[in-house]
């Protein structure tokens, strides 16, 4: 479940102009649903050496495929069809653990507040948690 977008080797990804390059991934991007045709589309590109094909997936980058979901992603894991992502709502905030369903794309963000990211981290790893 993943699709393909051009990115710039220095960073961002390349807007549907075949110009500019956003710094997030969002709609305004090009994106493929084959390596082939993103392949075929940076070949003809000047400084196509500069540019690489990357793979975009739930678990890569979560905030595009669940725009609900806010905030600093710290880190993902996949479980039981699920993205599990560490969470900082907005800087200095408490840390939040999130699951993102990718079936029905509904984000569910635990109550639970850590105060750091090794303590959250933890619970992550261990899924301390109902999924």
């Amino acid at each position: 479940m993943g699709i393909f977008a051009l990115q710039s080797l220095v960073g961002g990804f390349l807007d549907e102009d075949l110009k500019n390059f956003n710094k997030v991934f969002d709609d305004w991007c090009v994106q493929f649903e084959s390596m082939e045709d993103a392949q075929l589309i940076l070949d003809t590109l000047e400084k196509h050496d500069q540019i690489k094909i990357v793979e975009i997936t739930p678990l890569s980058y979560p905030k595009y495929f669940f725009p609900k979901l806010q905030g600093i992603i710290h880190a993902t894991r996949e479980y039981e069809g699920k993205i599990i992502c560490i969470v900082e709502p907005q800087m200095g905030m408490s840390f939040r653990i999130a699951i993102c369903d990718m079936q029905t794309k509904k984000v569910r963000v635990l109550a639970t507040r850590y105060k750091n990211a090794l303590s959250a981290e933890g619970a992550f790893a261990n899924l301390s948690f109902d999924v």
